[in-house]
């Protein structure tokens, strides 16, 4: 062999109908207009398979295929068909859209094969490169399976499967490898080994032929070649060129170590499909497995940057070292198709416009469509960034908000830094943080929740309210979910929100009318619940806040329609609490005032409980301005009657006294335990947002509800169970572990940023005291731009919403579309205020 090695390719295309942009089934019609010497059929109509010419270089492939690939748009074009060079197409739905090729071979295939042959509705990339000796070939395809997982991952672009985010990048592999036939060789010493297993498996009848030995990476059946199969097909020209010049290199990189009598010793089989699985679930978004060891999780551009440089003796003797680490840097900048995939989705919520994404970058120019916007060249780009694309691009939401940022120079950002500073000390805007007040700081830039966003979120939480108030209502009450074994009774024990005061209200008490949800996006942008908060969650009055802020700093930074104006949210409140207290037949005759009960200035969120009570139309009130007379609460000053109180106290409302020790707290609930007065948020409402409960809501969406839950939590262990506390102390540098009765961010740890003594310290604690922790998965929080001292920093970013409570009935929840983003400060994943969080305005768009 020498060093100018031929190369040579085969694309398996999707066939989509441009006007309904689901899969064709016209590559007969279409195949019937092509040369029969560079199009084939495949086992599935709505597929063409390309073959290019033997090549020596990597620029003439790119010329074959952009050949291809332009003979077949004429042909399809006229059809009103378009190509996709995906590994899945966005759309497809395999029992709609699967059509068997009319071949005996093929039709053999799928009377054998049934499931496996019906749901084979992908594409890959085969890369193919001489190797005449098949003894070498066979000893080089070995040698290379450690590396296979990284161009498996360069080439992810199947996140999508019957509609749906899959949650892979790679789809297509798992699809793939459920064939008898698929995955790495097995050690062999030659290629008469290698043609008499491929022998037996044909005669045991469990594959057909020759040509169904699917392996990552083969001797090829019909060429003398070394075949690559583990690629998932590639939109863009350029990533499927990166791929064979890494291709290339790496089998000339291995036939030199052959010639130099390197050793070599095979990964075992269950390392090997380990990293092949972590590449096709992470594609460049994540971590791959260390090529070295299999065993040790390295971000995705390291291993690719580490395999460029291994390969760099071998590039630059072919001659392709400059091409392809240009190609692979555009290649990490940009993410992959599956990252683009998943963008153009975040941005409409149409499968249907990732569809004609896909179709257009397959379509157009080799390396990729032209980007819209200029790249952010100082700004860190992650996978994560809900603002700012892999290749430090805006993403097109947020094209007007950047580019106000961008027209301005530091000093004039700083300017306005202080100009907001100046506004937050004007109108109060505070926080009460180790009893001193501190700003609340707001970030200049607003943080985007699109309107097929929302509209997913609103359907979740609205579910996930109705659930959790129907089992507040059940555990003080029949106590069903305990007595079915849902809830166990010592997890409802562990519970240190559960008050024997909670079974003293009325059936007909609305317990929570105010609930908070705090959510998460992970790095793929999915969305989860991290935390319910039925108690006294707070946000709402900042999140207005944060609003007149930006109305006034920044007023001309350009407003997307369909925003949602907060303050046009803030009187339901009071309108909640009336429905509960009309639903109880409180005050129905005379109605009486409507109460936000309050610690006073001393309070951590007094701010928000003074805007709450002047725009929610209700009347703020401590300890010394209520009394209870005849068997009703009353406001000292006047003595109108209370019909409603929403409980904002930084204690338990049964621990509440005035100044001269008059037990209020309990004489409240006396009235409320006799219907005559509401309470929003009452007494045992810490049971419903218990960490510990938490890990359970998905099991009472389907108890209550019998519905399957829209919205996914965080992996969560309880450590009063002895296998998952077991878990947690292997782990807790791994976790994050919070007290079981924690709030606002204290006694948190996150195990991934703790020193060793905080690691250490935790271990103690939760053996020390099994029952008071729980431990969730850390997430990869996504990110946002912030404007700190003139310039932008991504930080890490969650989101409060939330809903409003008249019931457990469909139509009686309503989440309101005003949200309040948590920001955490630099290098933190803790976003809470107490911990020295800040926040953003968030434009939440409707239809």
């Amino acid at each position: 062999m020498t060093a100018e090695l031929t190369l040579g390719a085969e694309e398996e295309l999707h066939l989509v109908d441009r006007e309904g942009r689901t899969l064709s089934a016209s590559a007969p019609q279409l195949l019937s207009k092509l040369p029969e010497e560079s199009f084939s059929a495949e086992l599935q109509r709505t597929t063409v398979e390309t073959n290019t010419s033997v090549v020596t270089g990597l620029a003439e492939l790119r010329e074959e295929l952009v050949s291809l690939r332009k003979q077949l748009v004429t042909v399809a074009e006229a059809e009103g068909i378009g190509i996709a060079a995906v590994g899945t197409a966005p759309n497809s739905s395999y029992d709609e859209d699967f059509e068997l090729t009319a071949t005996g071979r093929f039709g053999r295939m799928q009377q054998k094969y049934r499931l496996l042959v019906d749901e084979q509705l992908i594409c890959g990339t085969q890369i193919h490169v001489g190797v005449s000796d098949r003894d070498l070939a066979i000893d080089i395809a070995q040698r290379i399976g450690r590396d296979l997982p990284t161009l498996l991952a360069l080439s992810a672009s199947s996140p999508y499967w019957n509609g749906q985010d899959t949650g892979y990048a790679s789809i297509r592999t798992l699809l793939w490898q459920r064939w008898p036939t698929t995955g790495a060789l097995p050690p062999l010493a030659s290629a008469k080994e290698y043609d008499a297993m491929i022998q037996d498996l044909v005669q045991s009848g469990v594959i057909a032929d020759a040509k169904m030995a699917y392996f990552d990476v083969r001797p090829s059946s019909h060429a003398p070649t070394l075949e690559l199969r583990v690629a998932d097909a590639c939109p863009v020209i350029d990533d499927a060129i990166l791929v064979a010049g890494l291709f290339r290199a790496m089998v000339r990189s291995a036939e030199l170590d052959i010639e130099r009598g390197v050793p070599f010793t095979p990964l075992a089989a269950p390392l090997q499909r380990a990293a092949t699985w972590q590449a096709a679930r992470a594609g460049l978004a994540g971590a791959l497995l260390d090529p070295e060891t299999h065993a040790e999780r390295v971000p995705a551009p390291k291993v690719v940057r580490s395999l460029l440089e291994r390969l760099r003796p071998a590039l630059e003797e072919l001659g392709d070292y400059d091409e392809v680490a240009e190609l692979a840097e555009r290649t990490l900048a940009h993410g992959t198709s599956a990252d683009r995939q998943r963008a153009v989705f975040a941005e409409s919520g149409s499968l249907d416009d990732v569809m004609d994404q896909v179709v257009a970058e397959t379509e157009g120019p080799p390396a990729g469509l032209p980007p819209e916007e200029r790249a952010l060249r100082s700004y860190p780009a992650r996978a994560g960034d809900e603002a700012i694309g892999l290749a430090s691009r805006p993403r097109p939401v947020y094209s007007d908000v950047i580019s106000y940022v961008r027209e301005r120079s530091r000093d004039e950002l700083r300017a306005l830094e202080e100009k907001r500073d100046t506004w937050s000390d004007d109108e109060g805007l505070t926080v009460l943080l180790d009893g001193e007040s501190q700003r609340f700081e707001v970030d200049l830039l607003p943080r985007i929740v699109n309107a097929h966003e929302w509209q997913m979120l609103s359907e979740g939480l609205e579910q996930r309210a109705r659930a959790l108030e129907a089992f507040l209502e059940d555990v003080y009450g029949e106590g069903r979910v305990v007595a079915d074994g849902v809830v166990s009774e010592p997890d409802l024990a562990a519970c240190p929100g559960w008050r024997e005061d909670g079974r003293r209200l009325p059936r007909s008490a609305v317990r929570a009318p105010i609930m908070g949800f705090d959510l998460v996006r992970d790095e793929r942008g999915e969305w989860r619940v991290l935390e319910d908060n039925l108690r006294n969650p707070s946000g709402l009055a900042y999140a207005t806040a944060a609003r007149e802020m930006l109305d006034t700093v920044v007023p001309d930074m350009a407003r997307p329609d369909g925003l949602v104006d907060p303050h046009e949210w803030l009187p339901m409140v009071g309108q909640t609490l009336r429905a509960c207290a009309q639903r109880a037949g409180v005050g129905v005759d005379e109605e009486g005032a409507l109460v936000l009960l309050a610690d006073g200035p001393s309070s951590i969120a007094w701010y928000e409980h003074q805007r709450l009570a002047a725009d929610g139309g209700l009347v703020l009130a401590t300890s010394e301005d209520l009394v209870v007379r005849d068997g009703r609460v009353r406001l000292v000053d006047g003595d109108r009657v209370v019909d409603g109180i929403y409980v904002r106290l930084d204690e338990e409302l049964e621990e509440l006294r005035t100044e001269d020790g008059r037990p209020l707290g309990p004489e409240i609930i006396d009235v409320a335990a006799e219907g005559c007065v509401v309470l929003a948020n009452g007494p045992g409402n810490g049971v419903g947002d218990d960490k510990a409960i938490y890990r359970v809501v998905p099991a009472l969406i389907s108890y209550y509800l019998d519905e399957r839950p829209l919205l996914e939590p965080v992996p969560t262990y309880r450590t009063d169970d002895d296998t998952e506390r077991n878990i947690v102390l292997d782990r807790v540098d791994e976790l994050v572990t919070k007290p079981v009765d924690g709030y606002g961010g204290h006694g948190v740890l996150v195990g991934p940023l703790a020193s060793e003594g905080e690691i250490a310290r935790r271990r103690k604690e939760i053996a020390k005291d099994q029952g008071n922790w729980v431990a969730q998965e850390t997430v990869a929080l996504s990110s946002h731009p912030t404007v700190s001292d003139g310039r932008l920093e991504p930080r890490h970013i969650d989101l409060r919403v939330f809903v409003h409570v008249t019931g457990t009935e469909p139509g009686q929840t309503r989440a309101i579309p005003v949200g309040l983003t948590r920001v955490a400060g630099p290098g933190s994943l803790i976003v809470n205020s107490s911990q020295g969080g800040g926040a953003k305005d968030t434009w939440i768009i409707t239809e």
